[in-house]
């Protein structure tokens, strides 16, 4: 029998700095991951701006460099041909591009299946024909009829996208909804159907409508820093149309004002000494005693939090 191959740890390949990122700081290189978001919140246009961005190596977000230019493949499930062409036209004129000039690819066929042999073979000759440094699928629910809350369902289209990107070097945006009334969750924790989703991803970029209307968008990736707090917003200038950053400065550390109620009941017992009551982790986070005992129901259905007499503590991992 042939052992495994192995080698010193310290004699694992080192991957320079430049070469981490295909946008720096929002998409790591040839990653897969999720644009994730409750209905309407601008995920498709976050995925196109990413699209215009790789394509002609503009600034992503006008924001975020492009390290990695190259071209783009793309399937719009829910978007009518006239809607993709329109959206990619607005978001190059707002980058001051011509839509003309950028390699991106739109798959025109009526439907794509990655539950289906046959479509998985025929996306993936396409990825090999055009070798993309980019490939956007939106959004995951109309790719598959699967039960997404059913992990042994999910897990196999996962591994396929997995298989594609380190097959062709492709990094993919798969676009997937959160589910509704899911504002106390950690934005990962919020998407919808089976927790594969969320750990399947290198780079994942959660978008959230604020009760001012206004766009929040978090960063988190498998292998770097992530970033919460940027506000965006979907701005009209002229023929371009497109989300922009509207903080003028660097993203803000996060504070207990910008905490969802979950997050800000989690960190109240990661802080804390001795478990608490409901009333005292009420006290010290400062809301209303239904948002705290939705957060520690949330929290204690997922295994982070544990109820010993009546009072609450956060499981160490």
């Amino acid at each position: 029998m042939t052992a495994l191959p192995v080698r010193r740890a310290f004699d694992l390949d080192l991957q320079p700095e430049e070469r981490r990122w295909l946008i720096e700081g929002l998409w790591s290189a040839e990653a897969v991951g999720i644009v994730g978001g409750e209905p309407k919140c601008c995920k498709s246009f976050l995925a196109l701006d990413m699209a215009v961005a790789v394509a002609s190596g503009a600034p992503c977000l006008r924001r975020f460099p492009v390290v990695r230019r190259g071209a783009v493949l793309l399937f719009a499930a829910e978007d009518s041909l006239v809607v993709v062409r329109r959206r990619l036209c607005g978001i190059a004129a707002a980058a001051g591009l011509d839509l003309e000039a950028l390699d991106i690819h739109v798959i025109v066929a009526p439907v794509v299946r990655l539950d289906v042999e046959l479509d998985q073979r025929r996306l993936e000759e396409t990825v090999r024909a055009l070798r993309p440094a980019l490939l956007v699928l939106d959004p995951f629910v109309r790719l598959h009829r699967i039960d997404e809350n059913v992990s042994a369902d999910v897990a196999p289209l996962l591994d396929y996208l997995r298989g594609l990107q380190r097959r062709h070097q492709v990094a993919v945006v798969l676009v997937h909804h959160a589910r509704k009334g899911a504002a106390h969750l950690r934005a990962g924790q919020a998407l919808r159907g089976s927790s594969e989703l969320h750990a399947w991803g290198d780079s994942n970029l959660y978008l959230r409508r604020n009760s001012d209307d206004a766009l929040s968008l978090t960063v988190e990736h498998r292998a770097a820093a992530s970033v919460d707090g940027l506000m965006l917003a979907l701005a009209t200038e002229g023929d371009a149309l497109a989300l922009r950053v509207v903080d003028s400065a660097a993203p803000q550390p996060v504070t207990p004002a910008t905490l969802s109620p979950l997050e800000r009941v989690e960190r109240i017992l990661g802080e804390a000494t001795a478990p608490l009551a409901q009333r005292e982790i009420r006290d010290l986070a400062k809301i209303r005693a239904a948002s705290v005992s939705d957060a520690l129901t949330a929290l204690v259905a997922d295994g982070r939090v544990e109820r010993v007499d009546g009072r609450y503590r956060l499981l160490r991992r």
